[in-house]
């Protein structure tokens, strides 16, 4: 069934975003559920539960090596198409893994989960902003992914559950489920958007040299470089804030919720105040570091200002894609946003390897004075980038685009 993405009467199309957000919370679940069953998985698979973690990175690193290359080969076809390949292909491989019995088999499986996972970050939120008018493109974004939040929040806490409850193997069962259905659910409500003609295809390194483009990227890099240093090593840091033992568990979930919030409070100002909101948000988690550095061993201000923490986060995301798309425009956001990926997991890795080493040398107490340098300088990149990127106004956009304008699908194509 091919559907519109005229937007009437200001409405967002909320089906389809919502299957797009749906998407989002499927690659995450898929991505993350294996660290939570370690102790369960390692035994049936034959190997330590170390290396059932490379499941993880074996995830983790296929995204980053895939985004690029696959979203340049298949930017010509029809895009609800490989929406829907890149989703069979999580399917497949949640499948293989929930009936495999060997490391290897796993492991494959989660590579070509990777890289269905890279393809579908390079493709969600440009898809997001062809469907709504320009002034509606934040708040399209936040609705997308929102589906990481939940999946955060709720998705990873419930799969665990659902494994202790009736084995590891269900647990990887459901998304299998889940994502053949949300095929169907995309072909029914997603619009089919044509891919681009060869004469429309600018060369990657070209989009990555418009002007507005680097400073997202740098500050997708800083922040995550900051956060990962800080977040990863969340528990060790509040034992030694004296909120060690199983109160580690309850400020994640503190975490968990306050992002919840920030991504509904930026739904809410995103489209009107972009520059602002990412000001704010960056600017709250900067102040919190130091309250962190200095005040954590009282339960009161960590728990607090991991709060104010989550908040912030939360809305980072929505706020820097709604700047990438205003960037690059909807046309070539799939090729800014694969680029994104891969510099995203960069943050990820790099800051998680920075925060281990800080926690090695420095002990505990070092972290959030090692994490605020890098949320400092994506604070300056913002304050300092509004010619190109990160512009006030309805939709971040540059001067003169038009804040109506609808990327209409082409309405008689199959996918």
């Amino acid at each position: 069934m091919t559907t519109s993405s005229q937007v009437k009467g200001g409405a967002l199309p909320w089906s389809g975003l919502l299957a797009l957000s749906a998407a989002a919370f499927t690659a995450v679940l898929t991505e993350l559920l294996p660290a939570g069953l370690l102790p369960e998985m390692a035994p049936a698979l034959g190997v330590s539960e170390a290396r059932v973690g490379f499941l993880v990175t074996g995830y983790a690193a296929a995204s980053f090596l895939a985004a690029v290359p696959l979203t340049a080969a298949l930017r010509g076809l029809p895009r609800r198409r490989v929406l829907a390949g890149a989703l069979t292909g999580l399917a497949a491989s949640d499948a293989l893994v929930a009936v495999s019995s060997s490391y290897p088999l796993s492991f494959a499986a989660r590579l070509v989960a990777g890289a269905m996972g890279g393809l579908l970050w390079a493709m969600l939120t440009g898809y997001a902003a062809r469907m709504v008018p320009a002034a509606r493109r934040g708040r399209a974004i936040a609705v997308v992914l929102g589906g990481i939040t939940l999946a955060l929040a709720l998705g990873v806490p419930v799969g665990t559950a659902l494994a202790r409850a009736v084995g590891w193997r269900a647990a990887f069962a459901v998304p299998a489920v889940f994502a053949v259905a949300l095929v169907g659910w995309v072909r029914w409500r997603v619009p089919a958007f044509p891919g681009e003609p060869p004469h429309a295809r600018p060369p990657f390194l070209r989009v990555a040299a418009r002007p507005g483009i680097r400073p997202v990227l740098s500050v997708t890099l800083f922040l995550l470089l900051g956060h990962q240093a800080m977040y990863t090593y969340l528990a060790p840091f509040a034992r030694h804030a004296g909120f060690g033992g199983g109160r580690t568990g309850l400020l994640l979930a503190v975490f968990g919720t306050a992002t919840v919030a920030g991504i509904w409070v930026t739904g809410l100002l995103v489209d009107r105040r972009p520059r602002a909101t990412l000001l704010a948000a960056l600017g709250l988690f900067a102040a919190v570091l130091p309250v962190l550095g200095r005040y954590a061993g009282t339960p009161a201000v960590l728990v607090g200002a991991v709060t104010l923490w989550g908040v912030a986060f939360g809305g980072a995301p929505t706020l820097i894609q709604t700047a990438l798309v205003a960037a690059s425009g909807p046309a070539q956001v799939e090729v800014a946003t694969s680029l994104q990926t891969t510099v995203y997991n960069t943050g990820v890795a790099v800051g998680s390897l920075f925060g281990g080493l800080t926690l090695d040398r420095l002990g505990a107490a070092a972290l959030p004075w090692a994490a605020l340098p890098a949320v400092a300088v994506a604070l300056l990149v913002v304050a300092l980038g509004g010619r190109h990127a990160f512009r006030a106004g309805p939709g971040g956009g540059p001067p003169g685009q038009p804040s109506s304008s609808v990327v209409t699908p082409k309405t008689r194509s199959r996918a």
